[in-house]
């Protein structure tokens, strides 16, 4: 890499060229890349440099309020109007066409919402079994499939137990 790269980068030009690729929703990676660095690099001048690091806020801005307001529009539900054009042939051989539009209600999407939810209001949403506190997925999965197998051993001897008595 060649020294002084990053001033090209510190231009009006340069940094409009990176706020307007993380306006279009590329990535961290997907903007090193572009910009001919590694992403290390990339967070090595953001950390540096105050005017990529604002830059960059500026840039994912936008996008983060678009997925945020995709996000809670499939969490309500919302309407639609849907537009269908039939067209027929009369008895003259004319063609006549119909135009029809329906209101439609798309259902609130449960995962959605539970997604807002445990992010927006994790106090209330994200109680986790005391058990799994401080644990990473693979650790939590263990003891679910532990807690499991001891359910079904559990059930196993109530079974044998009624049986006998």
């Amino acid at each position: 890499m060649a020294r002084g790269k990053y001033k090209e980068w510190l231009t009006e030009d340069g940094l409009k060229k990176i706020q307007s690729w993380f306006r279009d929703g590329l990535s961290d990676l997907q903007v090193a890349k572009n910009m001919g660095i590694s992403k290390t690099t990339f967070y090595d001048w953001m950390n540096k440099y105050p005017a990529m690091s604002d830059t960059v806020k500026k840039g994912k801005q936008p996008v983060d309020f678009e997925v945020e307001n995709a996000l809670l529009k499939r969490a309500l539900g919302y309407e639609i109007e849907e537009t269908n054009t039939f067209i027929t042939i009369n008895s003259k051989g004319e063609k006549i066409q119909r135009v029809t539009k329906t209101k439609k209600h798309i259902a609130p999407d449960t995962t959605a919402a539970i997604f807002w939810l445990k992010n927006r209001r994790p106090d209330k949403w994200r109680k986790m079994n005391p058990a799994f506190e401080g644990k990473t997925e693979i650790e939590i999965n263990k003891l679910q499939a532990e807690i499991k197998k001891l359910e079904a051993e559990t059930a196993k001897i109530e079974s044998l137990s009624e049986n006998e008595g």
